[in-house]
């Protein structure tokens, strides 16, 4: 038998579901459901901004490695890799400070799919651009991050 958890509103003493976002009666939020989501947003928020600063890190990074690509005539594309990296972070960082508020499953994994592609995109092209596959790999966990933030977040 499937029982389902009760609280009681601290301002109207109705008892709900602790599964709401909030009171039916007169709508006062369930306190444990805003905690979760305030951390789930706040998590969004702070790698959309990271996601900033990596893709200025990256972008210069990738400019070198593709310089020196040049100069050797050595027909890696690891630099381009890493610029399209870059483009990739730069995008779902700005989707993720845009939409941080947003609880829509859409918005929020979205920044993933970006972060996804750009992932993919390093795949075997470290090869004269050593620091790629380690960019490519926190990528991947940004994505999976945002991935979680949908399912632990709630509408």
């Amino acid at each position: 038998v499937f029982k389902m958890a009760m609280i009681k509103c601290e301002d109207c003493g109705n008892e709900y579901s602790d599964k709401a976002a909030h009171c039916p009666k007169c709508g006062c939020p369930n306190k444990e459901i805003s905690k979760t989501m305030a951390v789930w947003k706040t998590g969004r928020t702070v790698i959309g901004m990271l996601s900033l600063v990596l893709f200025v890190m990256i972008s210069f990074q990738s400019c070198a490695a593709g310089l020196g690509n040049a100069i050797d005539n050595n027909n890696s594309l690891s630099g381009i890799a890493g610029f399209c990296l870059a483009i990739c972070m730069m995008i779902a960082g700005i989707i993720a400070i845009c939409t941080r508020k947003s609880v829509n499953k859409i918005p929020t994994v979205l920044p993933a799919l970006f972060y996804w592609f750009g992932s993919l995109l390093t795949i075997g092209s470290g090869d004269t651009y050593g620091d790629l596959p380690i960019w490519g790999t926190l990528s991947f966990i940004f994505g999976l991050v945002f991935v979680v933030a949908c399912y632990k977040q709630k509408k």
